[in-house]
């Protein structure tokens, strides 16, 4: 049978599309191919430019196609301090330059940074910090340097440690809104900044007694690395801020100079001429050594999964557009786990937590995964800044459980409850009506707090969750008694170093620790190196073209657009709008297993 025009018309027009799409990928292909990144050309005697600054996440992907074409991504903590390992074997390196300016970093992942320049120390390289001016956290990493220069016209503001806590009650009692709250433990004051105006004394207690702990640490470490005594080291404190020149007086920095006048004294440390000018090697050039040409992560390979944001269910993602970074979700890493668990070519996993917790269902979700993979290989924990309440739960179960001194962890205990808008909703003029049927089907209305019998409903819930979940599965994890475990928790925030007192953390360690860790429990001989996987593997630029949903894309665009506007608002107002995010979401009836506040100490 002849074949009609139209249908001519439509195979020529397919056959010219697929011709085009086929075109596309060879280009898209050689492009690929023409501007993968290859090894750099490192001299010798290099001096390589490192910088400690923005948000430092736990991990963050790479790839050299979009880096080339979009800029790199953020720099991540892995990162840097697989930075350090590799100028530690390569030759052709011979100092670090370390440029010191504001980061978001915690005082966890500040001590991973002093570990790993003392790491690369062994190898008699030195290196040397530079910082046009320095803060508490600032100066404290670069006291693991050889030596500390500041700008001249620089201070260093090391004035001491300081908790903020904000209370949001007053603000509430003006819109017309009353925070209907339940939790369980003395010290789980996360409602507190709904229900109160001020501070609980339970959580000045916590408050005064974990900065005393980071605070202590903190002089002690400045004073060993400068050779001083931790007295001298409080008075110059109390004196702070102090200009460089003051700075250099008191022995703080070994100088007041300019970054160009910090490379002639490295070329006179390195043996240069006088005409020769400094070799270094930028960040962005020697990211593209692999490790495994230095004989770096090489051998039998161990899972590394990240679980960096508040806790949800789903899928993880960037976080919200009020400034909350990541977000763990609950399917995302269960299929990480699931994944690492059966694939037979993987020795250990190593779960890298750096969460303040989040939604109760989805931490116990994973907990449940953790049960699983550990059935069939070593699951080891390494905490980060913080792995607190349900960032907790989700590590109790593992083989072993690593921390730095001042990760933010314990909050061992639950929150729940709703938002009553009766008053707002009068202020402006809205009536809401509910019409049921069941006798609890209003239990989460927003026009009136809970009644007596809701209230007990409602409590038996959350002690259910608590009494029969949170706390036996952490006390089986850590091989304590139900009565002891509850006795540490109460929803009280601990430091690494108070944890591992009470046994919630076994040792002291990053995530490099933690892979040697997961390495012995998996029997791998001690002279043979591992390799970590990250696990889900990260996506090509290609595979992010023609893999990923373009929605998701679209609404991901969104979201950092969204949150590009909201960084520009005080920290403050972005903390105001964090609080309505969660609200929104415990008005559901979601309990929680979060921090019972949002510490940040300066």
């Amino acid at each position: 049978m002849a074949m009609t025009r139209s249908r001519k018309i439509a195979l020529v027009i397919s056959g010219l599309l697929l011709m085009l799409l086929v075109i596309g990928v060879a280009l898209l292909a050689l492009v690929y191919l023409a501007f993968r990144d290859g090894e750099p050309d490192v001299a010798n005697n290099s001096v390589l430019v490192l910088q400690v600054k923005g948000s430092l996440p736990d991990y963050a992907a790479q790839d050299p196609i979009a880096t080339r074409f979009f800029g790199a991504s953020d720099l991540s903590l892995t990162e840097l301090l697989l930075q350090f390992k590799k100028a530690k074997v390569d030759k052709r390196i011979s100092a670090i330059l370390l440029e010191i300016d504001s980061s978001g970093a915690g005082w966890a992942k500040a001590d991973e940074i002093r570990d790993a320049i003392a790491e690369f120390r062994k190898s008699n390289k030195p290196v040397y910090a530079f910082m046009e001016y320095g803060a508490n956290k600032e100066y404290y990493i670069a006291t693991a340097c050889d030596r500390i220069y500041v700008a001249p016209i620089g201070d260093l503001y090391i004035n001491g440690l300081a908790a903020e806590a904000m209370f949001y009650r007053g603000a509430l009692d003006k819109l017309g809104v009353y925070a209907d709250f339940y939790q369980i433990g003395k010290y789980k004051n996360a409602p507190d900044q709904y229900t109160r105006k001020e501070m609980s004394e339970a959580q000045r207690e916590v408050l005064n007694a974990m900065l005393d702990d980071i605070f202590n640490r903190y002089v002690d470490r400045i004073a060993a690395a400068r050779q001083k005594s931790p007295t001298d080291v409080r008075a110059l404190i109390d004196n702070a801020p102090l200009s460089a020149t003051d700075a250099l007086g008191a022995g703080l920095i070994d100088g007041a100079k300019y970054r160009d006048e910090v490379e002639r004294e490295l070329k006179e440390r390195l043996n240069y001429k006088e005409a020769d000018k400094l070799r270094l090697a930028k960040f962005s050039d020697y990211r593209r050594v692999s490790a495994e040409t230095l004989g770096l992560n090489k051998g039998e390979r161990i899972a590394l999964i990240y679980t960096s944001g508040v806790i949800m269910s789903g899928t993880s993602g960037g976080g919200s557009p009020f400034g909350d970074g990541q977000t763990v979700g609950s399917d995302t890493v269960v299929k990480a786990l699931n994944d690492a668990r059966d694939d037979k070519t993987v020795k250990a996993i190593v779960i890298r937590v750096d969460s303040p917790g989040g939604s109760s269902y989805a931490s116990d979700v994973i907990w449940h995964a953790v049960e699983s993979a550990k059935e069939k290989k070593p699951v080891v924990i390494s905490m980060g800044d913080a792995a607190a309440s349900g960032g907790y739960y989700i590590s109790a179960g593992a083989n072993k459980i690593l921390s730095g001194p001042s990760t933010i962890t314990g909050s061992i205990g639950v929150f729940a409850g709703k938002t009553v808008l009766k008053g707002f909703y009068d202020w402006v003029g809205v009536n809401s009506e509910y019409v049921t049927r069941g006798k609890n089907a209003a239990l989460f209305r927003e026009t009136e707090p809970f009644t007596p019998e809701e209230r007990a409903k409602f409590e038996g819930m959350i002690k259910d969750f608590y009494y029969g979940d949170f706390l036996p599965k952490v006390a089986k994890g850590r091989g304590k008694d139900v009565e002891y475990i509850d006795s540490i928790a109460q929803g009280r925030v601990w430091t690494g170093t108070q944890a591992k007192e009470r046994g919630l953390v076994d040792e002291f360690g990053g995530l490099d620790r933690a892979l040697e860790v997961a390495k012995e429990l998996a029997q791998i001989p001690a002279g043979k190196s591992v390799r970590p996987v990250i696990f889900p593997a990260p996506k090509t630029f290609l595979e992010g073209i023609f893999g990923i949903d373009t929605t998701d894309e679209a609404a991901t665009a969104q979201m950092k657009q969204q949150q590009a506007a909201i960084a520009a608002l005080p920290e403050d107002m972005r903390r105001a709008f964090r609080v309505a995010t969660l609200l929104g979401r415990m008005q559901r009836g979601e309990v929680m297993a979060l921090m019972p506040f949002e510490l940040v100490i300066k």
